[in-house]
């Protein structure tokens, strides 16, 4: 058989001692062929090793596919095709997984499956295959109601998961996994969230008795380099801020209704699928005083409102939803379900909601913003509108730039504002719903225009004014 060897060495285990953790890892060659199995225990690690050398004495065959005696293999552990075991798993993470979680797991499956592929004959095309994985394949709401050829040709085509087992093939699951169709290397965030999600499905392959070890640990694999700050030319100051408002409210015929949404963005720095969410009850305004001279009841001068709310309606598609709904009601991201948090409304947000309310009264499930013909506030109509408001206040240089080109960016403008003015971080961290140490990671940069300020403050400093 051109698959086993006699011809096997077996070495002295080796011992890395980080910050945190020891790891032993048995390393052994089966002809020209090395491979190597980390432990957490030195017991595991000399298990592990004496096995091995027991069965070389014994003059065993080795597999050069998994590195195993070949006494070991598969007696014990069951074969199962790529196809089945990522369906299997898909339908295990399926009901606890949030909408987006789903969509992510889908995504990283589909950009591995091709290397997993164990024939080329009547092959449907690329997009083709793509299409059946992520529509119906790593779908468990879908997939029995599929009637696909090219899912039919996958469920007969694909390699079993046992092959993980060589590095090679391991090593190149996981490039093609964190690359884009073309070859070349992923965003950062996606490599970083593919490799997790493989990760996370070989370790269940352990659990199924399909593999004998999460062939990936023993993998040198380098995390793309990634930054979380917000970059700094992104964030918009005030002044662009209620000028960009300004041309949503000029807009026809959504914007008058829209631009109390980026009001709250940008002044009370909620994320779009928590604005999207906001309801009557979530909104506390201060009461209106009566002008004797006017005769009429006024908004009280620098009196400030509160959001009180503890649901987000995340965009995740139907399709992810077990409602079949475009948004997926959660909790609040990093909070417990139920748990709530609590924003101030700046004056000048207050007279915002107050004016919007009035004009736009809540319907049936008292939502503050919807479609201009009812329903859910869909996330195409205020990105369309943001852009269209970017256009007409931003200069040609502006516009191309990353100035405000997000709607997210309102929220990072909005805490860039507040840890400018001094808000002390704990605060801010709250109010924003983070952890002090990712405020400070992420958020903690200047507004346009501080940089002046910034110098003038050095200048008198250093006696030069």
């Amino acid at each position: 058989m051109k698959d086993i060897t006699y011809d096997v060495r077996i070495y002295k285990t080796e011992v890395y001692r980080g910050t945190k953790v020891t790891t032993y890892t048995v390393r052994w060659k089966t002809a020209d062929k090395p491979w190597k199995r980390p432990f957490r225990r030195a017991a595991q690690a000399d298990t592990f090793r004496g096995e091995l050398q027991a069965a070389a004495r014994k003059g065993e065959a080795f597999s050069l596919v998994t590195g195993e005696p070949v006494s070991w293999n598969r007696a014990e552990r069951p074969e199962m095709s790529w196809y089945d075991f990522t369906t299997t798993y898909v339908d295990m993470k399926w009901k606890r997984a949030s909408g987006g979680y789903r969509r992510d797991i889908a995504r990283a499956l589909t950009a591995a499956t091709p290397t997993m592929l164990a024939s080329g004959r009547g092959k449907p095309s690329d997009k083709e295959i793509r299409k059946a994985l992520t529509r119906w394949a790593f779908n468990a709401k879908d997939r029995d109601s599929a009637d696909d050829r090219a899912l039919d040709w996958l469920k007969r085509n694909t390699c079993a998961v046992s092959v993980l087992e060589d590095a090679a093939t391991m090593r190149k699951v996981l490039d093609v996994a964190t690359s884009k169709l073309d070859g070349k290397p992923a965003a950062a965030s996606t490599a970083r969230r593919n490799r997790a999600i493989l990760f996370n499905a070989l370790d269940y392959a352990v659990e199924l008795k399909l593999l004998g070890s999460n062939p990936i640990r023993g993998l040198k694999w380098k995390a793309p380099k990634s930054t979380h700050e917000v970059n700094r030319d992104c964030v918009v100051n005030p002044a662009q801020a209620r000028r960009l408002l300004a041309a949503v409210a000029e807009q026809r015929r959504s914007g008058p209704r829209l631009v109390t949404f980026f009001a709250v963005l940008y002044f009370a720095g909620l994320r779009p699928e928590e604005a999207v969410d906001l309801r009557a009850a979530n909104v506390i305004l201060p009461a209106l005083v009566w002008d004797e001279d006017a005769e009429r009841w006024e908004e009280p001068p620098n009196a400030w409102g509160e959001l009180r709310f503890h649901t987000a309606a995340p965009d995740v598609g139907k399709e992810w939803t077990d409602e079949s709904t475009q948004r997926e009601g959660r909790q609040l991201k990093h909070r417990a379900e139920g748990e709530s948090r609590s924003v101030p409304c700046a004056p000048e947000l207050v007279r915002f909601l107050r004016a919007h309310l009035t004009a736009y009264p809540p319907g049936k499930d008292r939502r503050l913003f919807s479609g201009v013909n009812g329903g859910d506030l869909p996330t195409i109509t205020y990105r369309r509108a943001w852009d269209k408001a970017r256009a007409e206040v931003l200069s040609e240089a502006e516009y191309t730039s990353p100035l405000g080109k997000r709607v997210y960016d309102l929220r990072h403008a909005c805490l860039s504002t507040w840890l400018n003015a001094g808000v002390p971080p704990t605060q801010v961290a709250a109010w924003a719903g983070h952890s002090v140490d990712v405020l400070l990671k992420i958020y903690a940069k200047c507004i346009v225009g501080q940089d002046e300020t910034a110098k003038r403050r050095i200048s008198e400093a250093l006696g030069e004014g």
